[in-house]
């Protein structure tokens, strides 16, 4: 399976076709629904597949419909072709609106995030990392590839549609997060808040914003997916992922602890983080062009640093609960190892941004106007 993902991310980033490329945009849906469904931990694994899918499935139809008329509109699938071609607004608006909600599902936004509480909670540890590491990009990536620099004209009629979709979907998923007791969900929700705040940053219309996002989605990707693995060495232990039954871990797994006050503290985008560098520069461009929006946004984002801390402080500090959980472990080597190149990623990219500035700042305009 997860050779099969590893081929749908090469080919999906590959091609030039618009046809292959929302194939491939599907078929990722597949070896999820087969590890979700396979090895997934408690018993609503299957509905949470069949969730994914039928989300996915329902998103696919507004995205084949746009790309549909796409091609009937200029008579070729060639991506290269539509760079230098001509757009009606009456076009730009359809094919935005009909591409926008195809892609949204995998984003996601409101209210197509059902699927995504029940996939993260029901999947193993390393379909939960795939998921936040990887899945949630590809809508940003085609949203990036085909609709913002295509249908431009149309980002005036719906940036602030757009931006009202991602700041509800930024406070609810963060209070949703405060009221959730599983470990898995409270991060899941943090996901979809990180997600919606990169919205804003993604449509704010400037390459400033455009940057941040990218950096916002490279430091969830780093930031959640450890979190993820640290949680599932805490179930692997355990076999429990509710707060309920754990505290005192700082004194029976010092090392644990440690990594995970870290990653805490990238998730809240404490500066020299990654995630602070994505949020700062996504707060530049957005005082370009909506300075409303940002403060808002800036008021919901407030809220990641309160369930983060709960969520710390429930489990490490405290009481140890031996009632629930007698005998306690650190983490051993192998588990160090996987961790470890996450600690680092976190305060390279945090420190040193200049890396990924060099890297996208001329190579988003230059892929994806003359590839």
């Amino acid at each position: 399976m997860l050779g099969l993902i590893l081929f749908t991310l090469f080919n999906l980033f590959l091609m030039v076709d618009i046809f292959f490329m929302f194939f491939f945009f599907e078929l990722i849906v597949i070896p999820l629904f087969f590890i979700i469904g396979i090895w997934g931990s408690r018993k609503r694994k299957i509905l949470a597949s069949y969730l994914l899918f039928i989300y996915t499935l329902f998103g696919s139809i507004f995205g084949l419909l746009g790309f549909l008329f796409l091609f009937s509109a200029k008579g070729t699938a060639v991506f290269i072709y539509y760079i230098n071609s001509f757009f009606l607004d009456s076009e730009q608006i359809l094919l935005f609106v009909l591409l926008f909600i195809g892609f949204s599902v995998k984003v996601p936004i409101i209210p197509m995030h059902t699927w995504l509480p029940e996939a993260h909670v029901e999947a193993p540890t390393f379909g939960s990392v795939i998921l936040a590491g990887i899945v949630l990009k590809l809508g940003f990536y085609l949203y990036l590839r085909l609709v913002v620099f295509l249908f431009y004209n149309a980002l005036y009629y719906f940036c602030s549609f757009i931006f009202l979709i991602a700041l509800i979907g930024l406070y609810f998923s963060s209070f949703a997060a405060l009221s959730q007791i599983d470990m898995k969900k409270i991060v899941a929700y943090s996901s979809i808040a990180h997600m919606n705040f990169s919205l804003v940053g993604l449509f704010s219309m400037n390459i400033i914003g455009i940057l941040g996002s990218f950096f916002m989605l490279f430091g969830h990707a780093i930031v959640s997916s450890a979190l993820f693995i640290c949680i599932g060495i805490l179930y692997d232990r355990y076999k429990t992922r509710s707060i309920l039954y754990f505290g005192g871990l700082v004194l029976l797994m010092p090392v644990f602890s440690v990594f995970f006050f870290v990653f805490i503290l990238g998730n809240f985008s404490l500066p020299g983080t990654v995630n602070f560098v994505g949020e700062f520069i996504i707060f530049l461009g957005g005082f370009l062009f909506n300075n409303l929006v940002i403060f808002f946004s800036l008021i919901g984002l407030l809220c990641t640093l309160i369930y983060s801390l709960f969520l710390y402080t429930r489990i490490v500090n405290g009481k140890i609960k031996v009632t629930f959980i007698r005998y306690y472990s650190d983490i051993v080597r192998r588990e160090f190892y996987i961790l470890f190149p996450f600690l680092c990623l976190l305060f390279y990219m945090g420190l040193f941004p200049n890396f990924l500035f060099d890297l996208n700042f001329s190579s988003i305009f230059f892929y994806f106007y003359y590839m």
